[in-house]
């Protein structure tokens, strides 16, 4: 979960992008921009329960897993798969489900030349 606490999401994803092998994989987990990603990322975890610091989120920073993937894929990445994660704080359990509205994981695998990249000094 690094994705909604980088400062520039596309230049992040472009330049991790470029690590990734032809053929090659690559996991991407954020949380999605929603109503529920609210109450539960931010309101229940870091007021409610306090599992993490008060301001550890800001809403108008997550991601949605349609923005995520279209941005991958101007970096050349197609994604593979998407899967929900659910965490269950009092019980310190984690587990996969379909719901990606709040925590989300994605696969990416580097197929084509990107559609565009941006500027970089080691272009």
């Amino acid at each position: 979960e690094v994705v909604e606490h980088v400062g520039d999401v596309p230049v992040f994803i472009d330049t991790v992008a470029r690590s990734v092998a032809p053929g090659g994989l690559l996991f991407a987990s954020t949380i999605d921009r929603t109503w529920k990603s609210f109450v539960v990322a931010i309101v229940g975890a870091e007021y409610v329960l306090r599992v993490l610091p008060r301001g550890t989120h800001q809403w108008k920073r997550f991601v949605r897993p349609a923005e995520m993937a279209a941005e991958f894929g101007r970096s050349g990445l197609q994604q593979v798969d998407l899967r929900g994660m659910r965490y269950l704080p009092l019980l310190h359990r984690a587990s996969w489900c379909r719901d990606t509205r709040v925590n989300y994981i994605a696969a990416y695998t580097h197929t084509a030349p990107p559609q565009t990249r941006r500027s970089s000094p080691h272009a």
